[in-house]
Order: C-alpha cells, then sequence, then structure tokens
C-alpha cells in the first residue's frame, strides 16, 4: 500500500496541522501517513478501522494513529476535522497503536490555533509556541476505551466481525464456544490472548462502537438499546453512561 500523499510532506516541521470538510457518510478508503496522525472530529463522529480493530471518536475525543498504520475513516454526519500530523519520534509517550483520546477544552482550542498556523512557521515564533504546546497536551491526554481489536485466529475473527454486522448484548460466552467447538476455558484463553480483553469488555465495546454512529446519525435511544439486543433502554444507558460518563442522549444529533 502506497502512503496518502501529502502536499506538506516535504516540510520539515515537529507538526503540522490541516482540516477538512467532510459530508455525512463520507469515506476515506483505507490509506495511511508516513508521520503519526492526531485526527479529531469538531463536528459528527468518526469510525476509524484498521487491520487489527476499529475506534470510534464521538465529540471530545480524537483518535491517535501511530505512523504507517493502514486505516480507513467513515463519517457519520458532516464532519469538520482537525489533524494533527506528527513526525515519527516526536509524541512517543502515546505509543505505536491506535487508541481514542480525550480532547480537553485546552486541546481543543490549541487545534483551532493551530489550523492557522502555516506549514512552514517560524518554530521559535507563535506558531511554534502553539504547536509544542499542542504536542505536549496530546502526548500526556488519557486514553478512553472505545476500541474493538480484532483477532488473528481466522474462525474468531469471522465471528467477531460478523458480531460488528449484527450486534447482541445478550451473546454468551457459552454461544460462542459452543459454535468454535472448544469448551469455555478454551474460549476464555484464546479470546483474551487474542483481543486482550475478556468476552465481556469487548462485547461492551463492539456494542458501544456501533451505538455512537446511530446516535449521530439521529436515531431513537430506545430503538438503538432493542435493536443492540438490551432488555431495556435503561440497561442500555446505564451501560453507555458507565462507560462514557454521559447519557447517550448527550451524544444524539440535534
Amino acid at each position: 500500500m502506497d502512503f496518502y500523499p501529502d502536499e506538506n510532506d516535504h516540510v520539515r516541521r515537529p507538526l503540522i496541522a490541516i482540516g477538512h470538510d467532510y459530508p455525512d457518510s463520507y469515506e476515506l478508503a483505507e490509506h495511511r501517513h508516513r508521520r503519526s496522525q492526531f485526527l479529531y472530529a469538531a463536528t459528527g463522529v468518526m469510525a476509524v478501522s484498521t487491520p487489527s480493530g476499529s475506534w470510534v471518536a464521538p465529540p471530545e475525543r480524537a483518535v491517535w494513529i501511530p505512523a504507517g498504520t493502514p486505516h480507513a475513516v467513515r463519517m457519520v454526519g458532516a464532519v469538520q476535522t482537525r489533524s494533527v500530523l506528527i513526525e515519527p519520534g516526536e509524541c512517543a509517550g502515546r505509543g505505536d497503536e491506535c487508541q481514542v483520546v480525550g480532547v480537553s477544552p485546552l486541546v481543543r482550542e490549541l487545534l483551532g490555533a493551530a489550523a492557522d498556523v502555516p506549514p512552514e512557521y517560524d518554530v521559535s515564533g507563535r506558531g511554534g509556541l502553539v504547536m509544542r504546546l499542542l504536542l505536549a497536551e496530546i502526548e500526556r491526554a488519557p486514553s478512553i476505551p472505545l476500541a474493538v481489536p480484532f483477532p488473528t485466529h481466522p474462525v474468531l475473527a469471522r465471528r467477531c466481525h460478523a458480531f460488528l454486522e449484527r450486534p447482541n448484548a445478550a451473546a454468551t460466552i457459552d454461544e460462542w464456544a459452543d459454535g468454535m467447538a472448544i469448551n469455555r476455558r478454551s474460549f476464555t484463553r484464546l479470546f483474551r490472548r487474542e483481543t486482550g480483553m475478556s468476552f465481556a469488555e469487548w462485547r461492551q465495546q463492539a456494542c458501544l462502537s456501533v451505538a455512537l454512529p446511530k446516535l449521530a446519525a439521529g436515531e431513537a435511544v430506545t430503538s438503538i438499546a432493542y435493536d443492540l439486543g438490551y432488555d431495556s433502554p435503561g440497561n442500555f444507558s446505564t451501560m453507555f453512561k458507565r462507560m462514557l460518563g454521559v447519557p447517550p442522549s448527550r451524544y444524539l444529533k440535534p
């Protein structure tokens, strides 16, 4: 796969900020960047997928995409991105795996200011100050548990992808283990080894990753809850608030 062409790739600066406007349902085909990317949606919701998993970024969240990582992006609603391309090694604290990252009010303001900084800014001037502070804040921003890692085990991977197509919050370990013709203990060991999560944790994250774009598209909480297999909207809302700190209505399209 070729690297995605970047018109500023020749510019030798630690960080470069760019912004784009995308219409609802726009999709960026799988590509990769030479630099790491801190991808933030000022409006709308983004769903980022890679060969190893998927990440959903609602408001107040961004996605960290390490340098060279193949990824595709789907927009939910009209999306205005604020993206920072960071030279490899300049933000080592964020690690070499994709992750959803919390965006504080300060980072949000810095992203807006950085978008007005020319690519070839004076590193010792105001542009350089903005970028250095933004880099420091990106590196210390908290990771948010909104990841759906995909296993490499072929049979388990097929089941995980099928679950994302038709999620069911009531799915059990025994059902999956029986479907793979292995015992419960072997399944739980395999699942954690392949995904780094328990089955219950992964199932919950998968349901969240499906629910967030639906909320952003304006679907009713009640409809989403039942579509995901929850017994009641209340149970879904309780899980959602426990995981994200706010009720699902917070992410409903206005």
